[in-house]
């Protein structure tokens, strides 16, 4: 599975932080289409490895929480300066 795309949290839509994406686009499962982080948290929490970023180099995508316990998702650790799901179109 893939995440194609990226949707900002309202009045986010340039924002650089990964805790302001409010949906992933998910590809390659039985129902295609936008979930929540905190669901996409979840899933690759209990299934590492099994979803990954559409941007060279695919980094897998891995749970995370922010100090104040708020789920979310990001990529491994690469030589871009930011994270690769930042780089995804976003909606």
């Amino acid at each position: 599975m893939k995440i194609t795309r990226i949707r900002m949290k309202k009045g986010c839509c340039y924002s650089n932080n990964l805790l302001e994406i409010d949906e992933l686009y998910v590809v390659g499962c039985t129902r295609p289409g936008f979930y929540k982080k905190a669901d996409i948290y979840d899933f690759v929490k209990n299934n590492s490895g099994v979803i990954k970023v559409d941007r060279w180099p695919y980094p897998n995508v891995v749970p995370a929480k922010s100090v104040y316990g708020e789920k979310y998702v990001k990529s491994t650790p690469n030589a871009y300066w930011h994270d690769n799901l930042l780089s995804l179109p976003r909606e």
